[in-house]
């Protein structure tokens, strides 16, 4: 049976990998990040190595006493975590941090992928044997979104289009085609709370993935935690890119979304 690694961050994304994964035929061998891997991937992948944040080296250690030559890195690890005491005082995660320009997202990301492919590992991309996941065009709920909806939706897309393209997020909460909040390092649970707490009420949402997108890292995710926090800030619509973002447990989230009155759609 082939091997694939996991590099497993947070979230429920890794679990999903790990058994797509399996049900292809492959053994999945897993690092986990202390702190961010949630406990039950243990149960679905073959073999687990718990790592520090600073425990770098040992990652490609493990991946090599196990034979494995790919490598799928799965769900974030916290961002708050950057600026950690475990991080400041850790010389091989500080030399990786001083060779790229800044910290943005595809910076990090890309020096960790040349590191791995350095060490002789192939990183693929994040949403190998996901397709599943990757809702196509068309509206996911039974509530259409309404005219005023499209003018965001439209209006939010160009926007969000623009700040992933300056890899600062891919998130934007918009209302009445005003920019409410814009994703950055805290991620999108954070930006949605934000939202409502300066606009309330019949906020849109709109997520899409990056204009030069590297499928290896950083994809974007959504699940039934964004739309539990949608419905807790009473927000009208949630879009997202279609064919590019992952939707974690969709036919939950679509109920709740149903019950409640959100709509969702793919663009």
């Amino acid at each position: 049976m082939e091997k694939i690694g996991l590099i497993a961050g947070n979230r429920r994304f890794p679990i999903l990998f790990a058994q797509a994964a399996r049900d292809k035929g492959y053994s999945v061998v897993a690092v986990a990040i202390r702190q961010d891997t949630s406990p039950a991937l243990k149960k679905i992948v073959d073999k687990v190595c718990w790592i520090g944040l600073s425990e770098f080296a040992r990652m490609s250690d493990f991946f090599k006493r196990e034979g494995v030559s790919k490598i799928v890195m799965a769900g974030q690890i916290s961002p708050h975590r950057l600026f950690s005491k475990e991080v400041i005082r850790n010389k091989e995660i500080q030399n990786i941090l001083k060779s790229i320009q800044d910290k943005k997202a595809d910076s990090i990301f890309g020096a960790i992928a040349k590191e791995l492919e350095q060490g002789g590992f192939e990183l693929l991309s994040s949403v190998t044997f996901m397709e599943d996941f990757l809702p196509k065009a068309g509206t996911l709920t039974r509530r259409e979104p309404s005219a005023s909806d499209w003018e965001d939706i439209n209006f939010g897309r160009g926007i969000a289009k623009e700040i992933a393209y300056l890899d600062i997020g891919q998130t934007v909460a918009v209302k009445h085609k005003a920019v409410v909040a814009v994703e950055a390092l805290e991620g999108t649970d954070n930006l949605i709370r934000r939202a409502g707490r300066v606009a309330g009420k019949d906020v849109v949402m709109v997520k899409v993935s990056k204009p030069k997108q590297d499928p290896r890292f950083d994809i974007p995710v959504v699940g039934l935690n964004t739309v539990k926090n949608l419905l807790k800030i009473g927000a009208r619509c949630l879009a997202i890119e279609a064919n590019k973002t992952l939707f974690i447990d969709q036919e939950l989230s679509v109920g709740l979304a149903d019950k409640k009155g959100l709509s969702m759609v793919a663009v």
